[in-house]
């Protein structure tokens, strides 16, 4: 697959017609109807649909279906109605492509071009705004903020026109044994998935189907609920032994998962199975397309274990996926089907895009590409070919000497924050079986690696000009990894982006609409779209998400195991914890229970000069700067840190604070996420709200032996939690004990744990 000669470039050219020019032109690769497949120089079969057709097929489906318009069925509509001042813009175009063939027949004839016809078109094109917007821009800048005389040289960069037709579905050859047999088998779950057909029906039942529900234990991943809002509700147990032909694994991923996952297996375990038990449980729901929501993975126990099988998983579908359109561009041709036959050859959405990974930083999506090209690669001699590699190491790496020595820090947080941690980022990333296109524009990628940050620059808002999320209209795999690490940045993003989820897109963006799955045409992409969901937590928000925005039609699995014991058996000073029940009519007004509650019942408690050194936790923001306003008003004698705080205010709170020059220090909790600094002179904890993260609580409550001067017997912890905190109250104090004081109406619960 090297440089074709620009004799061919230029023959092919003139086979083409004038919108195929214009589509060559302004893409850099041929429209995905003339791909070329097998290794001879194939005349391209092509198919024009005339206005005559258009109407002719229209007129049959409305005899035998009712007629159903939807917005983009209008939007391709608005398609056939050329301007006369676009076809003479044609005409002209033509005239122009007509003497760039009359240059490289020239050149054909010296002997001494070395870059073919389409890799100049490529490069010409890729300097235009639209593919600069998604792809050369990288960190979401106007034009001109970067350095003067960079902007032409990192579009280059991007857009990588030497290696364009090595990364294009429309230019590439398809190797026979790794074709679509694998396809052809009726057992293979994405052939199941992406073939199921739904009817009106059941789409409109959607609405109002009570949701179905059903619970099966597992052996390693504990509880779990099926569930459904579709009416046949499917579920499964996974089987002792798992064989690697049975998951219908694309080639090379057969041999190269066992090389890559080698470091998770050992013992007895490696020679019978090359997933660890964890592993195998979670590829076998993943590998059936059900939604699911892991809420277990943490960083320092089985993160990088779920990262390897669900980036097989992601592998296996790009490549099943783009496989199936090659195979079906060479039947196309070798059986010289006409118009008629196009249903058969559905196989693509309204945009490339297939898979979209939500990381919260650029070490992360590090990690992704580099299991990747493991995963294509293995430890086979024949190297695969990586596009930008060296760019992606400079931008995504990191330098060890960055980080400041001797920082002493929970093991957690270090495995959390290690390498590279900005979180503004968003890349492309084109995928076939020997190649590896990176930065690739966002319409020419299979998968789209970023932040929710990164995504959100592009999406934009309402009334914003500069704003794009039609690459997110044909996403079929979503996967947002570590999502309790959002709740510390912003959820906000992570909403936004679900509400632009699967929308019509508002451009054809070069689609050949012969192609496209009914399913993507009526706008009913979210119900085959599947999300994978895993975080280190239960919380409503993360429930939230899951519940409202994944319908997938395979259904729902939701890991829900309760926790035995709560963290505050990790609290290892003695220290009574007092937890004072508010109550409040319902949800939306807990807010302003709280505020009331702690402001009328809490607060006078600890006016007296007595209770200084009193340490107020306050999980949200938004709580923070009410409370720090009240505080404020009320002349009280207080202190502050959030995570907007510079260094030397952090500084001189934490000095007053310890020299009880303050009486009051109100802590947020992403400030402690972020910096985790012990907090010295603490003798009265005040918990505003039960803090997100279980392992937060004894924390902070065993930062009172910073300062160890005799005064435990004076020490106090109060906490505030109502019946909505049942998930975070469970998650500190146990199941049992949480029901016990949900369903119990006294307000105060007194007990003490004692120093291990």
């Amino acid at each position: 697959m090297g440089k074709r000669r620009s004799g061919s470039q230029s023959q092919l050219l003139n086979t083409l017609t004038k919108k195929q020019k214009k589509h060559l032109r302004d893409f850099g690769e041929e429209h995905p109807f003339y791909d070329r497949v097998s290794g001879k120089e194939a005349k391209p079969q092509i198919c024009q649909l005339s206005e005559s057709s258009d109407t002719s097929d229209s007129e049959s489906e409305s005899e035998s279906e009712p007629e159903q318009v939807s917005g983009y069925h209008k939007l391709l509509a608005t398609l056939k109605n050329v301007s006369e001042e676009e076809e003479e813009d044609e005409e002209e175009e033509e005239e122009e492509d007509d003497s760039i063939i009359d240059d490289a027949e020239v050149n054909d004839e010296g002997g001494g071009s070395d870059v073919s016809v389409e890799e100049e078109m490529a490069a010409e094109s890729t300097q235009s705004p639209d593919n600069v917007a998604l792809s050369a821009d990288p960190e979401g800048k106007e034009d001109g903020e970067g350095p003067p005389g960079t902007s032409q040289a990192s579009c280059d960069e991007f857009t990588d026109a030497k290696h364009e037709s090595l990364f294009s579905l429309e230019t590439n050859f398809l190797e026979e044994e790794s074709g679509d047999k694998s396809l052809k088998a009726s057992q293979d779950p994405f052939l199941q998935h992406v073939n199921k057909e739904l009817k009106e029906k059941e789409i409109q039942a959607v609405a109002t189907n009570p949701k179905t529900t059903h619970e099966l234990k597992w052996p390693i991943l504990g509880q779990l609920v099926f569930s459904s809002k579709f009416q046949k509700l499917e579920t499964f147990k996974p089987p002792k032994d798992i064989d690697l032909k049975s998951l219908h694994l694309q080639k090379p991923l057969e041999s190269t998962w066992t090389k890559t996952n080698n470091q998770f297996v050992s013992g007895p375990q490696k020679s019978s199975s090359p997933f660890t038990p964890i592993q195998k449980e979670l590829f076998l729901i993943m590998n059936s397309y059900r939604d699911l929501f892991y809420p277990e993975r943490t960083a320092l126990k089985n993160g990088e274990e779920i990262r390897h099988v669900y980036c097989l998983h992601v592998i296996n579908h790009v490549l099943k996926a783009n496989a199936q359109v090659l195979g079906n561009n060479g039947k196309r041709r070798s059986q010289q089907f006409g118009v008629g036959d196009d249903d058969d050859f559905r196989d693509q959405g309204l945009t490339r895009p297939k898979v979209l990974i939500v990381v919260p930083f650029r070490e992360a999506a590090l990690r992704v590409v580099q299991l990747f090209i493991s995963l294509l690669e293995g430890d086979s001699k024949k190297k695969i070919i990586v596009s930008n590699k060296k760019r992606f190491q400079g931008e995504y790496g990191s330098d060890p000497e960055e980080r400041p020595p001797n920082l002493k820090r929970p093991e957690d947080y270090e495995a959390v924050f290690m390498g590279n941690i900005d979180d503004h980022f968003r890349i492309g990333v084109a995928i076939l079986q020997r190649s590896i296109r990176l930065y690739a524009p966002f319409y020419s990628s299979d998968i789209l690696i970023a932040s929710p940050l990164g995504l959100r620059t592009i999406i934009g808002g309402e009334g914003e000009k500069k704003r794009d999320f039609d690459f997110l209209s044909s996403i079929e795999l979503l996967i947002i990894d570590q999502a309790d690490i959002y709740l510390m940045q912003n959820w906000e993003h992570v909403l936004h982006l679900m509400n632009h989820m699967n929308l019509l897109p508002l451009d054809s963006h070069g689609v050949d609409f012969s192609r496209v799955r009914m399913w993507n045409l009526n706008n009913w992409s979210k119900y085959y779209r599947q999300t994978l969901l895993f975080g280190a937590l239960q919380d409503a928000q993360i429930n939230s998400v899951f519940n409202k925005y994944c319908v997938n039609v395979q259904g729902q699995v939701a890991v829900r195991n309760v926790p035995m014991t709560g963290s505050i058996s990790h609290v290892l000073v003695q220290l009574p914890h007092v937890f004072q029940r508010m109550e409040a009519e319902n949800l939306a007004s807990v807010i302003d229970a709280r505020f009331n509650f702690f402001v009328n019942k809490i607060l006078p408690q600890y006016r007296d000069a007595v209770m200084s050194h009193t340490l107020i936790y306050i999980p949200s923001y938004f709580d923070f700067v009410r409370l720090r306003n009240y505080f404020k008003k009320e002349e009280l004698n207080f202190t502050h840190i959030c995570e907007y705080t510079q260094k030397s205010g952090v500084s001189r709170a934490r000095h007053f604070f310890l020299q009880g020059e303050k009486q009051f220090l109100l802590f947020t909790e992403r400030f402690h996420f972020y910096k985790r600094y012990t907090i010295k002179g603490i003798r009265n904890l005040i918990f505003y709200e039960l803090p997100t993260y279980p392992h937060f609580y004894s924390e902070i409550c065993n930062m009172l032996r910073a300062t160890n001067r005799g005064e435990e017997a004076t020490w106090t912890c109060t906490v505030l939690y109502s019946k909505y905190d049942a998930q975070r109250l469970a998650a500190v104090v146990g199941v049992e004990r949480a029901a016990q004081m949900l369903q119990s109406q006294k307000n105060v619960h007194l007990f003490i744990t004692g120093e291990k």
